[in-house]
């Protein structure tokens, strides 16, 4: 509402970010479908990491989600190294659950208090 006040054409930015993440999906589609075998369920397990890397980092904060994903990476590939490459997506969601044990808010999140 703002933006429309001081001049700038929404309805154009809306249809511009929608065109540039779907221009980013298709690349990140095919930076990864060289390095793995394609199927129709591949993006799955990716959707569901990914999900762990931002809750890791914390959900509101980038910086934090790129954080988690870095640990998430170092974490899973100690894990397979060290334990059992069988076990490497069992990793993520075990740390996830570790997380949010110990911390809900994630590394970068802040603590929320409501008043009631």
């Amino acid at each position: 509402r703002a933006a429309g006040l001081v001049g700038i054409p929404t309805q154009k930015m809306i249809l511009l970010s929608f065109v540039l993440s779907a221009a980013m999906g298709a690349a990140a589609g095919v930076a990864i479908t060289p390095i793995t075998m394609c199927s129709y369920d591949m993006g799955t397990i990716l959707g569901l990491k990914g999900f762990c890397a931002v809750v890791l980092g914390g959900l509101g904060s980038t910086i934090g989600s790129v954080v988690g994903g870095f640990i998430l990476g170092i974490v899973e590939s100690l894990g397979a190294g060290l334990i059992s490459s069988s076990l490497r997506d069992a990793i993520a969601f075990v740390l996830l659950l570790g997380m949010l044990f110990v911390r809900p808010q994630g590394i970068f999140g802040i603590k929320e208090v409501k008043k009631i």
